[in-house]
């Protein structure tokens, strides 16, 4: 046989037997979802809940047979990386507010305060019709104003969030699922502020890089 066909074969034959588990979608998304439940397969959606894999009783079975791991170093390892896990979601929580509050917010407000200084100059200018020539950058400061504000109740949201989830202590999945599904979420929200102050400013007062000029630099 020649080459190219035995190849064909054997990658035909994988094919048919990965059939099973194979998915060729968007394995984030909702049709990953309902396949995953169709299959009879676990579709763990965060973190702290697919860690739970570590101390089921198939695991710990298995380790205890191959003599890998005791019970007790088992439930030491899950709990080391729950705790790693919080921990992660605090540093970078932290590290979100201080850019959005020390950067973000204090180049947009400087960005916003030129518009005004120019919409106060039109006024000089055209008195009462100054708001016909000064259209735009009434806009873009009334959408400075609420991305900031924005960003500065979240960040708050996050931080009230945060010092209850590090309230809890003697549970550290719960601490983990709590830094997933109270802190974690502000994240989203923040950037998306963030990232529309981003395409406001001037891109010579913009502090950060952004995505377009990491492209090209070097």
């Amino acid at each position: 046989m020649k080459k190219d066909d035995a190849i064909f074969n054997v990658l035909r034959d994988y094919i048919k037997k990965s059939k099973k588990i194979r998915f060729e979608g968007d394995g984030y998304g909702e049709a990953w979802e309902k396949e995953a439940e169709k299959r009879g397969l676990s579709n763990n959606r965060t973190t702290p809940i697919a860690l739970r894999a570590q101390v089921s009783k198939k695991t710990k079975a298995l380790y205890k047979e191959l003599e890998v791991m005791n019970e007790t170093e088992i439930e030491a390892r899950h709990e080391i990386e729950l705790e790693e896990y919080a921990m992660r979601i605090q540093i970078e929580g932290r590290i979100l507010g201080d850019i959005a509050r020390n950067h973000v917010i204090p180049t947009s407000i400087r960005y916003q305060n030129i518009l005004i200084k120019n919409v106060t100059g039109l006024k000089a200018i055209y008195g009462e019709e100054y708001t016909r020539h000064a259209k735009e950058q009434l806009e873009i400061i009334e959408s400075i104003s609420a991305h900031i504000a924005s960003i500065n109740s979240n960040v708050n949201a996050m931080i009230e969030a945060r010092k209850v989830a590090n309230k809890i202590e003697d549970d550290a999945e719960k601490k983990a699922i709590a830094y997933c599904d109270d802190v974690k979420p502000y994240f989203e929200e923040i950037r998306y502020h963030c990232d529309k102050l981003e395409l406001l400013v001037d891109d010579e007062l913009w502090p950060l890089t952004k995505y377009r000029e990491m492209l090209f630099t070097k």
